[in-house]
């Protein structure tokens, strides 16, 4: 089994910063992808930032430059750094991971349980 452990959300005030962390641990081979994704307050989840085993690096258009995403491999961590936060930034923000595990090494994807973000005007 895989466990992602996520913290670092909260509260702030428009215009400020925080950031996210997302360990994994558990039985598996490799981590291929890392992400984040949101699901704003009667909204459906969305893609915020996702970065390859590589380090290539995907974000959705609403966070581009103001959010980054950054992996530390030797500890299984994917972070999300979030600047100059909006209040429609507001929502559970959930990290995602596919990692190579089992006998066969299939692909198998989490999710984290989620972290509230509340950003106030």
């Amino acid at each position: 089994q895989v466990q992602l452990v996520e913290s670092g959300g909260g509260s702030v005030q428009a215009g400020g910063s925080l950031r996210l962390s997302c360990v994994a641990s558990g039985r598996f081979s490799s981590i291929n992808a890392m992400g984040w994704y949101r699901q704003p307050p009667g909204k459906q989840r969305e893609l915020v930032a996702t970065i390859s085993s590589g380090g290539t690096t995907n974000y959705a258009d609403s966070v581009k430059g103001r959010f980054t995403i950054s992996r530390d491999n030797a500890k299984n961590t994917v972070y999300l750094q979030m600047s100059s936060l909006k209040p429609e930034d507001t929502g559970g923000y959930s990290c995602y991971v596919k990692v190579v595990a089992g006998f066969y090494a299939e692909y198998l994807e989490v999710w984290g349980q989620g972290s509230l973000v509340t950003v106030s005007s």
